[in-house]
């Protein structure tokens, strides 16, 4: 199987439209983490991702008769983007089939690049089901992101790139996986030539389909996916992809939405490029492998995939980019209702900045804040300032980790419900995000019970989070389950979160 790859990889047909991406070190990361990082570029591609180079290979290969009845896709990311250029370069029809949900900038750069658009259903699996219906109406090719042979092949040169590139010894190679074309082409490559290089696959925690296929032996889909980082947010990977991961990828890594953004701050402090989420992902991993496996010296070299971002997605990733890397911590403290105790606990914070301080009168005895608070960064850290305002006899706690409190309370503290408020109970949605989403959201929920507390923002990206207080007795607790079960939304019950009991109850 690998040689079969190695000879399709040899002779793929990308450099008509992509190019040999650089390859260079990162200073300050492997300053940092004391190996050298290096850096793959393939967001200087012409649509600013790899995904140019599996597309244009597909394509390629085709027949005469093929190309003349068109091509088709469904996709709302960098694959519809890759397609459309391909068949502007190629001169052929391509039509892009994409969900209603699609942020605006992405539908008019499939369009910029010549492909004709049509926006169906409001997820990928109905604009995937349109896109069959045209193939077998009109007779066009279905190019698939991920688990087609040549589309692997193409994005394997991303490998044969790298080692011819790279003068110093190859330690491990770390990859972004999604549906998986780009792990199974790059290590199908570097295990046929170079077997001692170890090559690991990186996923997000929300989407990890590799991960759960290696550990169980056989293909596995996942019930289902988050989209923070959209560009991997893949339910299971395809059969050609696994035919080649399950035997040469040495390991998966998987990394948190937090991890990511920090990884996109360490790629802009390097590079000043902004990565889109999946793009971070091998150099959240490779962070991550050294931290484990303590190594030294080593020439790591990382993929950053892709820099599709949407704009409005800065803001989200910016505020948690600082947690993730382990360099914010984010307190709620009990302190004193009198004169002058703000002032005493900022002293004891000593020269550390302090990032936000939310604050209401509650009662006459004592005050719950919510702060924000830079820190080193190294290992043990946070748990340092935690110990030394223990020390001075204030109740602490640590919820840095908390998503209810990242997402939500920060941007509520402001008083806690009034007496007349009985029966609260508190969860927190996510919903497909779309014009009119959040309003049909709320009718339909306050149609059966009354709305207590409500708390939505927009985080620039496919979902929306909202957290919802609503009035429910005891007795009628079951009755809403089974009805949020029927609404069909990932919801979670935060009503013990400590976060809401202690700022917002």
């Amino acid at each position: 199987m690998l040689n079969d790859y190695l000879r399709k990889i040899l002779t793929s047909r990308v450099y008509d439209v992509a190019i040999e991406s650089p390859l260079h070190i990162a200073p300050f990361l492997s300053e940092r983490l004391g190996n050298q990082i290096w850096v793959k570029r393939e967001d200087e591609q012409p649509v600013y991702s790899f995904k140019i180079r599996g597309a244009y290979n597909k394509v390629a290969h085709l027949t005469e008769q093929e190309k003349e009845r068109g091509v088709v896709a469904a996709s709302a990311g960098n694959h519809a983007q890759g397609l459309a250029l391909t068949a502007k370069k190629l001169g052929i029809k391509a039509v892009i089939v994409m969900p209603r949900t699609t942020p605006d900038i992405k539908v008019r750069s499939v369009k910029a690049r010549g492909a004709r658009v049509v926006l169906h259903g409001d997820n990928f699996d109905e604009a995937y089901a349109h896109s069959q219906k045209l193939v077998e109406e009109k007779g066009m090719t279905y190019i698939h992101p991920y688990d087609d042979p040549e589309v692997i092949a193409g994005q394997g040169t991303i490998a044969m790139e790298i080692l011819r590139q790279m003068q110093e010894p190859v330690d491990a190679v770390f990859i972004p996986v999604g549906g998986g074309g780009l792990v199974a082409g790059m290590a199908a490559y570097i295990k046929a030539l170079r077997p001692e290089i170890r090559v690991v696959g990186v996923e997000s925690t929300e989407s990890a389909s590799l991960a759960a296929a290696k550990a169980a032996g056989h293909l596995v889909t996942l019930p289902q996916v988050g989209i923070f980082a959209d560009g991997v947010a893949v339910a299971r990977i395809g059969d050609n992809t696994w035919a080649i991961a399950k035997d040469h990828v040495d390991e998966v890594i998987t990394c948190t939405p937090d991890e990511i953004c920090a990884a996109i701050k360490d790629i802009f402090d390097d590079t000043r490029a902004v990565c889109e989420p999946a793009g971070a992902l091998a150099v959240a991993g490779v962070k991550k492998y050294v931290e484990r496996e303590g190594c030294e010296g080593q020439n790591l070299v990382t993929v950053l995939s892709g820099a599709n971002v949407n704009f409005d997605r800065l803001r989200y990733i910016s505020e948690v980019a600082e947690i993730g890397e382990g360099r914010e911590i984010i307190l709620a403290v009990t302190i004193p209702e009198r004169p002058g105790s703000f002032q005493k606990f900022c002293s004891l914070l000593g020269k550390r900045p302090i990032t936000e301080f939310n604050y209401r009168y509650a009662d006459d005895k004592q005050a719950q804040i919510y702060v924000g608070v830079k820190v080193s960064g190294e290992p043990g850290a946070r748990q340092e300032l935690v110990r030394e305002l223990q020390a001075e006899g204030y109740p602490v706690l640590d919820i840095s980790d908390n998503d209810m409190a990242k997402y939500h309370i920060r941007h509520m503290v402001g008083g806690h419900a009034p007496g007349s408020v009985t029966d609260e109970r508190v969860y927190r949605f996510e919903f497909p995000e779309r014009p009119g989403a959040l309003l049909n959201f709320l009718k339909t929920l306050g149609k059966r019970f009354n709305i207590s507390l409500f708390h939505y923002r927009n985080h620039g990206a496919a979902s929306g989070r909202v957290l919802v207080g609503l009035q429910v007795p005891a007795d009628k607790q079951s009755e809403l389950h089974g009805y949020l079960d029927d609404l069909g939304y990932g919801y979670w019950d935060e009503s013990d979160n400590t976060a809401y009991q202690l700022f917002l109850r």
